[in-house]
């Protein structure tokens, strides 16, 4: 088991043995602040290949998920119905400060190093009567418990939940890598009463995208791990890594457990990335909520009027403000959150803004999408072969560059008209253009230098449209090649199986046998005549594309060289054919 599995296993193993600990009215109050969904769930398994391979496809610069077909989002309507937690309300923001010791031992009565914002996960579990939590196998969640909690409102009770909600936050819905807890939330805890008035679920979706664009090189998502997972289950079920147990239940991460995977994690990821880079469209699921109702779930009609609008809250991430000294886990002077975030608060306070494409057509999109991205957004390894990215990427350049000669030959006919006419007007007054400076004369020379350039702009996007033209061409041949030795190794297979079969034969036959024999021999030689027909045309296919490059082919000859091969290559699979199968009929 990885470690950051095991870490998230134990973080919801501890969150849970507090909160089952609790007495009534303090789990009523947790309900009461929107947390009672998520800490409702039965414990998930984490799938480690399925959130690398969807990490993989993160564009940070769009906010998005790069699939081959189109980008794909997680909104705040897929937070609120998967995990529950409320998307509406006040921005979670105020301020960070460079050392958390004061704050601690006020609020947590919990000791904090100087110039430090972590609290050790050991000291605050402890606190809590939380003692080897999962070093001991089969144990219940209650035997964990060393000292019973505050069953009574008071002092004690509100310093048990606010030790809880710093373990919850910071253990589990905005799970960090190492094993201390962050008290960037504690400012937030000081009132217990306003913690249910903040929209803690679309933090938690700005806290997943962030974490989707830390570094590459770290495998596991930070947060509530559940939810990608259970979004990946909906939108994209042909993947197969979800299975439906508890159809009906809600919020909807109740309903599905993870389907076990005995591979290793490297072989999972690559079948992972295959079935991702060669998943059927029509088998993407855009609306999953459509048969969805809102029964159990009276969060849904505050948040409604937030689905489908932009989530640009305040969080302090990484790479999403600038601030300054180091990140919010080092050193830096206080930060006061709602100065530095205003413009997005107050988005946020306006309910966001609605999401608009900035694409004309659905066309135009794909060719942007197309240009933007090509073969990247293949990931497996079979793909890293296959140019059809490339070819589509070369498609749009050339769209883009027809579209730009176009305009280029409209500016020119314009200036065109525009010289003939001042032309015209410096030809009838001549003696008025004098008596004006010549000005028609220096607008003249001005437009005939604009319509010359006009027309070197012209000349180079027909040359740079006719490059990327033959450019598509190589990159077709290629895939064309590929297909050609893909079923000439396939040919070849059969004639080893038939060859195989008529050794046996020989061994094994008896004198009825013999028509069968003849077929099989007449069979092979067919078979071997094809294979070395497609190896002949995939040999002169890559001499074509030597050529090519070699730049043999500037006469013009470049169009027609791969058809000329492919026939003559043609031609003489019919003769040898013929020849194979008339020696054929002498040994019969």
């Amino acid at each position: 088991m990885l470690q950051g599995e095991m870490r998230a296993r134990v973080s919801w193993l501890i969150v849970l043995a507090v909160y089952l600990a609790f007495p009534p009215f303090q789990r009523e109050r947790v309900e009461e602040m929107g947390f009672g969904e998520i800490l409702g769930m039965e414990r998930m398994r984490a799938d480690p290949a399925l959130t690398k391979a969807l990490r993989s496809r993160w564009d940070a610069e769009a906010t998005a998920f790069a699939f081959p077909w189109r980008h794909m989002i997680p909104s705040l309507e897929d937070v609120s119905r998967i995990t529950g937690l409320r998307t509406y309300g006040r921005p979670v923001s105020g301020y960070t400060y460079p050392c958390y010791h004061d704050l601690a031992q006020r609020l947590l009565k919990l000791p904090v190093e100087r110039r430090s914002s972590l609290v050790p996960r050991v000291p605050l579990q402890e606190s809590l009567g939380l003692f080897d939590v999962g070093k001991v196998a089969g144990e219940s969640d209650q035997e964990h418990l060393d000292r019973e909690l505050a069953s009574e409102p008071g002092a004690q009770e509100d310093l048990d939940l606010r030790r809880f909600l710093v373990l919850f936050l910071g253990k589990l819905l905005f799970a960090t890598r190492g094993d201390a807890v962050h008290c960037r939330f504690l400012p937030l805890l000081a009132d217990l009463g306003e913690v249910g008035g903040y929209a803690w679920g679309a933090t938690f979706l700005a806290y997943q995208f962030d974490s989707l664009g830390a570094s590459k090189r770290q495998t596991s998502t930070s947060g509530f791990f559940p939810f990608l997972q259970v979004w990946s289950y909906l939108h994209l079920p042909t993947l197969g890594r979800g299975e439906l147990a508890r159809p009906g239940l809600v919020p909807i991460a109740r309903r599905w457990d993870p389907i076990r995977d005995s591979c290793s994690l490297g072989d999972q990821l690559e079948r992972l990335q295959e079935a991702i880079d060669g998943y059927p469209y029509l088998d993407v699921v855009w609306q999953p909520y459509l048969g969805e109702g809102d029964e159990g779930q009276p969060w849904l009609v505050l948040a409604r009027p937030y689905f489908g609008r932009s989530s640009a809250v305040e969080f302090p991430a990484r790479d999403r403000f600038r601030r300054p000294g180091r990140s919010f886990r080092g050193l830096h002077d206080t930060t006061d959150w709602r100065e530095w975030a205003k413009e997005q608060i107050n988005n946020w306070e306006h309910k966001g803004k609605a999401v608009k494409s900035t694409a004309t057509t659905d066309d135009a999109y794909l060719q942007a999408y197309a240009l933007k991205y090509g073969g990247k957004v293949y990931k497996s390894a079979r793909h890293h072969v296959d140019v059809t990215g490339e070819i589509a990427s070369l498609r749009a350049l050339l769209y883009s560059a027809v579209q730009d000669r176009e305009a280029a030959q409209r500016q020119t006919a314009e200036l065109r008209r525009e010289l003939e006419r001042v032309r015209g007007t410096g030809a009838g007054g001549a003696s008025s253009s004098r008596g004006v400076g010549g000005s028609p004369s220096l607008l003249e020379t001005q437009l005939a230098g604009a319509v010359l350039r006009a027309e070197e702009a012209q000349r180079h996007l027909e040359e740079r449209g006719e490059r990327d033209r033959l450019r598509g061409e190589v990159q077709t041949t290629r895939s064309e090649r590929d297909q050609l030795r893909i079923r000439a190794e396939a040919a070849e297979a059969q004639v080893a199986e038939a060859t195989k079969e008529l050794a046996a034969l020989r061994v094994q036959r008896s004198p009825g046998d013999q028509e069968e024999v003849t077929r099989l021999r007449a069979e092979l030689l067919a078979q071997q005549t094809v294979a070395r027909s497609l190896q002949q045309i995939v040999t002169d296919i890559g001499r074509s594309h030597s050529r090519r490059r070699s730049g043999v082919s500037a006469s013009g000859a470049t169009d027609g060289s791969v058809g000329q091969y492919l026939a003559g290559s043609s031609s003489r699979r019919r003769n040898e054919e013929e020849e194979r199968h008339r020696q054929g009929d002498g040994s019969a």
